[in-house]
């Protein structure tokens, strides 16, 4: 597994990560047996970046990392967790003051006196225009509530504003074969700035598992059927934005032109691994045998696969299906 700098923090991250969204429950049942078991087969696999937020299961995925970091004593894994979606997102709400109460909450949770990593969780544009929410994290920096902050963002023009902040450690953007757009600034703009990028959603909610079927169904209380269509959040957060049908379509020409014994998510993880300016891709895991699939596509960044030729696909199949419907947004 590749270890990579994160920033100027002085620590260094894996190239494929692991998001812990689903570990709160949030994408159906998961237990707590189950969820700390992905979290060891990641950490055995050379995974050492885990990627949280404080209402992921409100509290729940926090917890159970805290608690499973505790006890393997796992010095070398990064914790990025998020704030900002615990109260209205409006821009009276992100203040030092509040700041405050959810990162005390998140400490706790994580059983750490500092927080090595604390993302800005999508908030509007006007906090992350605001030179007052930098000048907050920068005090919280020096107290030594937090080691390190960055932003998780919905658009393009709100990661080239947090782009501008010259503390800033890491950016948390959508980024895969169905959302190209960051290739375009986001990318070698955070590259020269040597701003951290973490690809989030990089399996497109699990499109990009080319396991889907345009007959398949989940579960009532899992977003991919609550937020398809963005009726409880940005709906770019649900199979990135794609129609579903469409989709499924656009993952199985693709899934269709690999080589034997290469699967399409260690394919797409390994190509957003491999691109310029990316950090970490950090996919999410409900299974052992996720975790340890999502883990596997850090040896195609290594050879063995033609990273150039499926890259020539991925744009191929995003130009033609999905170009005209997706890069206008977000």
């Amino acid at each position: 597994m590749q270890q990579r700098p994160l920033s100027r923090t002085g620590r260094r991250v894996s190239a494929v990560g692991l998001g812990t969204w689903q570990l709160g429950a949030d994408w159906g049942d998961v237990s707590e047996d189950d969820a700390r078991a992905v979290l060891a087969a990641s950490a055995d696999a050379g995974v050492t970046l885990f990627d949280t937020a404080d209402v992921y299961g409100d509290g729940r995925s926090e917890q159970i990392v805290g608690s499973f970091l505790k006890e393997r004593g796992a010095d070398d894994i990064t914790v990025a967790t998020k704030m900002g979606r615990r109260e209205d997102q409006v821009p009276e709400n992100y203040v030092i003051e509040n700041f405050r109460g959810w990162l005390d909450r998140s400490r706790r949770l994580l059983d750490t006196e500092t927080l090595d990593l604390v993302q800005l969780h999508c908030p509007p544009s006007a906090v992350i225009d605001d030179d007052a929410t930098w000048d907050a994290l920068d005090q919280l920096v020096s107290e030594g509530v937090i080691a390190a902050y960055g932003a998780s963002v919905e658009t393009m023009d709100q990661a080239l504003s947090a782009l501008t902040r010259p503390n800033l450690t890491n950016l948390q953007i959508i980024f895969n074969p169905f959302r190209l757009k960051p290739l375009d600034e986001v990318l070698p703009l955070a590259a020269e700035k040597n701003v951290a990028v973490f690809a989030r959603v990089p399996l497109a909610s699990g499109l990009l598992s080319g396991k889907y079927t345009r007959s398949t169904t989940f579960d009532a209380n899992d977003h991919r059927t609550y937020n398809r269509n963005g009726e409880a959040f940005d709906k770019g957060e649900t199979f990135s934005g794609v129609p579903f049908d469409e989709g499924v379509a656009a993952a199985d020409e693709l899934k269709a032109a690999l080589p034997e014994g290469v699967t399409l998510p260690a394919a797409t993880l390994a190509w957003i691994a491999s691109r310029e300016g990316v950090t970490s891709v950090i996919p999410g895991a409900r299974s052992i045998d996720q975790a340890a699939a999502n883990a596997q596509a850090a040896e195609l960044l290594d050879g063995g696969f033609d990273l150039g030729a499926f890259d020539t696909l991925v744009r191929e199949v995003y130009d033609r299906r999905l170009r005209a419907e997706i890069h206008p947004q977000w």
